[in-house]
């Protein structure tokens, strides 16, 4: 029996250098490098750093400032987007969107408004001034500032005595028909 094993732990040994063997062998088409290379020959790694690639900002749609699954919920009902431009009082955001949605088969004032607008702070500023000159209400808390229409022109509508109402953050402001509905309006996605 000692000779049998003998054979086979010699074949097994073999065997095990003959594929360490291949798998240390240096290809044939590998690339050499020239001895006199030198530093100076090879080209410089790139260093600025003032060209980081940045992401382009998302223009706003009416499918991409409230979540998918509403936009499904809306389009399964046979509700269609109406975009129009993201105003706050006389002042338009160019680069915003305003959005009623709604059955436009028929003539009803059930309608959801969404809207979204980049903002800077002056502007911000002025139109919360703008508008609680004009009689809406302002509340501060950690998520902005909501201005919302007077409780007294609500004549019933409106969840918890608001209704439509924007909330402006940090570089944004966010619109809807109550301040309930500002839960489901997003940045551009």
């Amino acid at each position: 029996m000692k000779r049998a094993r003998t054979p086979l732990l010699i074949t097994t040994g073999l065997l095990a250098a003959l594929v360490l063997a291949g798998c240390t062998s240096t290809p044939d088409a590998a690339p050499s490098v020239a001895a006199s290379a030198t530093a100076t020959d090879l080209p410089a790694p790139d260093t600025d750093t003032s060209a980081t690639p940045t992401t382009a900002p998302i223009d706003p749609t009416c499918e991409n400032i409230i979540p998918k699954s509403t936009v499904d919920d809306f389009k399964s009902l046979g509700w269609t987007s109406q975009e129009e431009p993201f105003r706050i009082g006389a002042t338009a955001l160019d680069d915003g969107i305003q959005c009623k949605w709604g059955d436009a088969k028929v003539a009803s004032d059930r309608v959801q408004i969404f809207g979204w607008a980049p903002i800077d702070d002056a502007t911000a500023q002025q139109a919360e001034k703008d508008l609680v000159a004009s009689g809406w209400k302002l509340e501060r808390d950690a998520t902005g500032d909501y201005v919302t229409e007077n409780p007294d022109w609500l004549g019933g509508r409106g969840a918890d005595g608001y209704g439509l109402t924007y909330l402006f953050g940090d570089g944004w402001v966010k619109f809807a028909d109550t301040r309930q509905s500002l839960l489901l309006v997003e940045t551009p996605q």
